[in-house]
């Protein structure tokens, strides 16, 4: 019989498009609560989000805290999406209140939601960053957390089931 895997937390945030946004940077991809941003600032994804990684529920940094968490970032910009998988730490801060970085290295700042990460900005789906480009496009950003502490398969996830726990 396959195990299940829940869903340990979730969290929503909303930033929304502007014309500078590039997303060509190789390590990391940013959002941001700034209204605007340089043409040099590669990373972001989006402007005037709704909450950075100090923002987020107690719950969400408990679980988003364990060396064991995987980390699941869903991007959706109308109806185009792209899928990130990165890791949690036990070494997170999550203490920046206008930012919200995820990166490709272990490194951990104030900022950082997640390491380890699969995508970078210039990774993500060009068409959903063309759409970015504009100042009326919102991105919608899903997280979810697993945490596989307790699995314990020898052939890995294959027939695992993810279930959301509410």
């Amino acid at each position: 019989m396959p195990q299940q895997i829940h869903v340990e937390a979730y969290e929503r945030l909303t930033a929304r498009g502007h014309e500078n946004i590039r997303a060509l940077h190789r390590t990391t991809f940013e959002l941001t609560k700034d209204s605007d941003v340089a043409i040099q600032g590669d990373c972001i994804l989006g402007v005037k989000l709704d909450r950075a990684v100090a923002d987020l529920s107690q719950e969400f940094r408990s679980a988003i805290k364990r060396d064991t968490a995987i980390v699941i970032i869903v991007l959706e910009v109308e109806n185009l999406s792209d899928v990130v998988l990165a890791r949690g730490s036990s070494r997170l801060t999550l203490e920046d209140h206008r930012r919200v970085v995820v990166r490709r290295s272990r490194f951990v700042g104030g900022e950082t939601l997640a390491i380890e990460s699969n995508k970078a900005a210039r990774d993500i789906d060009r068409r959903l960053i063309e759409k970015l480009r504009s100042r009326d496009a919102e991105i919608l950003v899903h997280i979810y957390v697993l945490d596989l502490g307790d699995v314990s398969t020898p052939t890995g996830l294959e027939g695992i089931n993810l279930v959301k726990k509410l």
